[in-house]
């Protein structure tokens, strides 16, 4: 079998969290093990593509997080629970292994990688959405328990639209266009629930000031701050205090965005191979 063949070939199979959640993965590839650690509304078929590339150099387990695609969720969320789903994927498939997150994912990636030294064995983070300055409205820390509201009153639709334009930013003519593609907009509709998990898990890192979080304090594994260098402002600056954060390197990406791990992975792989390699 060629390097083509085997990243091409998936693998499903499902672990059971701490909790008895069921965190269901696809496998592919063969190598060093590397955990993707996907964005809020998205699942694993958002970083397929970018999980084959990924596949010619390593075992690459891409999964849905609780409460998204195949996985469960008991309904309990914390960031410790997240970070244990990502433990029990690593513990199933060696006990170690690297991390790569997009978005919201590359804030989890970073909790994982500082909660589990001795099982991560680096971290990527792209475009982790930290707001730092003026250059951007800050994300209202009460967000989660509008959300919240909306979901209790199965108002999913509701809760998307107010993610999407809250904490992603979207205008409106963004947020009716998603609307227009149906089959998009049900899937996001149904994975509402967890619009609040990644609002909380970004709480406080939102509000428009320096970064003087403890949260990322025991880090202590090489780390990678990725941005696009057609990346909003907010997030040119975010990364570059992040960065300085938590004593990673920072790589701009040539020609890429905040999208681009689902619509144009090819141009993350000279960072991302290097930094992994």
């Amino acid at each position: 079998m060629t390097k083509t063949d085997a990243a091409s070939a998936l693998t499903e199979g499902t672990v059971e969290s701490a909790d008895g959640t069921t965190i269901a993965f696809e496998r592919s590839g063969a190598g060093p093990v590397l955990v993707l650690v996907a964005q809020a509304l998205a699942d694993r078929k958002d970083h397929r593509k970018l999980a084959q590339m990924l596949a010619t150099t390593h075992t690459v387990v891409n999964h849905d997080r609780r409460g998204r695609g195949a996985s469960t969720d008991a309904g309990s969320w914390e960031i410790a629970r997240e970070v244990e789903d990502i433990e029990a994927l690593i513990d199933a498939h060696g006990g170690s292994a690297a991390l790569f997150g997009a978005s919201s994912g590359a804030m989890l990636a970073l909790d994982a990688a500082a909660a589990l030294p001795t099982k991560v064995t680096r971290v990527a983070a792209y475009e982790a959405p930290v707001i730092v300055d003026d250059r951007r409205p800050p994300v209202p820390r009460e967000l989660a328990d509008r959300l919240t509201e909306f979901v209790r009153g199965g108002r999913g639709s509701r809760a998307v639209t107010e993610f999407n334009r809250v904490a992603l930013g979207a205008p409106a003519f963004m947020v009716a266009a998603m609307r227009l593609m149906v089959p998009v907009w049900r899937s996001m509709v149904a994975m509402a629930p967890t619009t609040v998990y990644d609002a909380r898990l970004c709480a406080g890192l939102q509000d428009g000031a320096p970064l003087t979080t403890a949260r990322w304090a025991s880090l202590d594994v090489p780390a990678l701050v990725l941005v696009g260098d057609k990346g909003e402002s907010f997030m040119q600056s975010g990364s570059v205090a992040l960065a300085a954060h938590i004593g990673a390197d920072r790589k701009v990406v040539p020609n890429a965005h905040h999208g681009t791990p689902v619509m144009k992975p090819a141009v993350l792989m000279p960072a991302l191979n290097a930094f992994l390699a």
